[in-house]
């Protein structure tokens, strides 16, 4: 089973609980594109998020590589959430995305992102990902 809940216990040593860090896969063409975007509007508006590549970080958020290529993974006051949570905590860090954390957050909306982001687009990102892992060894 996938993990969507908190886990407190898992974090990054260096990062303060004020901050919000985001692990993602920063050799997957649509994650890099998307994260980048959110990069760059967190850099142009000095906002305090750090953008981790997975590539060479996961083992000190304490997760492994490959479980992390499964999903995104965001901390922020000393809580790690993935999948669309993570979104939803991500994007409320942004005034620009404030919109999509509260509208993917209704009792109605949740369920079906979480279900589309579980079911299939993170599975789907991640054969890519295990392809392009493939044809490069």
């Amino acid at each position: 089973m996938a993990m969507t809940q908190t886990e407190p216990n898992a974090k990054p040593a260096q990062t303060p609980p004020t901050d919000t860090a985001v692990l993602f896969n920063a050799q997957c063409p649509v994650c890099a594109f998307e994260i980048g975007h959110y990069e760059g509007y967190a850099r142009k508006n000095a906002l305090p998020i750090r953008f981790d590549d997975l590539n060479h970080e996961a083992a000190s958020w304490g997760i492994d590589a490959d479980q992390a290529a499964r999903r995104l993974y965001v901390l922020h006051a000393g809580e790690l959430v993935s999948g669309m949570p993570a979104f939803r905590v991500l994007w409320a860090q942004m005034p620009r995305y404030h919109w999509l954390a509260r509208i993917t957050a209704w009792p109605v909306v949740r369920p079906v992102t979480v279900f589309t982001y579980d079911r299939i687009l993170a599975p789907v990102i991640y054969r890519w990902h295990k392809r392009r892992q493939a044809r490069h060894s």
